[in-house]
């Protein structure tokens, strides 16, 4: 059985750490280097870095701060923020990411997946999609979440799927920063319609969230970012709990 993963997300403006609720109302969360290597001592099993003001201010993701996170960590990290082409891509896994996440601008061009998935391999693309309830309907959200589509979540997902995505990281919009628990029942709808990993993210708040987006959700892995930089929750203890719920986890010595 495969363990399922926990994920701190660094959330970067201006090369700082950054946290909000429901994608405003931003605060400091601390210097992304120094989390970096906390988080790695801790057993996080891999890291997300997503540079969110680089798709809204139209420039490149800081490939030099990417180049420092990457040289404090052995495990697997994950680059986004303000990436529309192969190589933009290139750039930053030159610079030390092991995968790319796009977001925007694949909604705006779903072939940049196919491209991304070409030259690299579908192990290196992962799609990111934040998604907000409308009328009983998810709805897919860009830039940050600030420009609403009429795209279907479920329907992206099973496209960006088929374009090569390798992994699903799926945000809701109605749950982030609440720390009232994930999205589980859209979750388990993605589980049961794509045959790729998904990420869960939004709205972690304590350790049996964690746990109810691997059973209820269905989630293979899932991402946090407050509850780990403010130190509300200890990896180690969180990782000993959901093994004590007979939940597949690493555990490192």
């Amino acid at each position: 059985m495969l363990t399922k993963r926990i994920i701190p997300c660094l959330d970067v403006k201006d090369g700082r750490t950054v946290k909000g609720v429901n994608f405003v109302d931003l605060r400091d969360a601390g210097d992304p280097v120094a989390l970096a290597e906390r988080y790695t001592e801790e057993g996080a099993d891999e890291l997300v870095f997503l540079d969110i003001s680089a798709t809204e201010q139209k420039r490149k993701t800081l490939a030099a701060l990417v180049l420092k996170v990457a040289a404090a960590l052995d495990i697997p990290f994950t680059v986004g923020g303000g990436i529309s082409s192969v190589a933009d891509a290139k750039t930053l896994l030159r610079n030390g990411a092991d995968k790319v996440s796009i977001n925007s601008a694949a909604v705006r061009r779903p072939a940049l997946i196919n491209e991304l998935a070409e030259a690299f391999g579908r192990q290196c693309v992962v799609v990111a999609t934040d998604a907000k309830k409308i009328k009983d309907q998810w709805r897919v959200h860009l830039v940050g979440g600030k420009v609403p589509t009429d795209i279907d979540l479920f329907e992206w997902a099973q496209e960006a799927e088929a374009r090569g995505a390798g992994e699903l990281l799926f945000t809701s919009m109605d749950h982030d920063g609440t720390k009232n628990g994930f999205a589980n029942t859209a979750l388990s709808k993605l589980s049961e319609l794509v045959n790729i990993p998904i990420i869960a993210s939004g709205g972690a708040g304590n350790i049996n969230h964690f746990a109810d987006s691997f059973t209820l959700g269905k989630a293979d892995a899932a991402l946090a970012a407050s509850v780990f930089h403010f130190g509300e929750i200890a990896i180690p203890t969180l990782k000993s709990k959901l093994k004590e719920k007979n939940i597949a986890i690493r555990i490192t010595s």
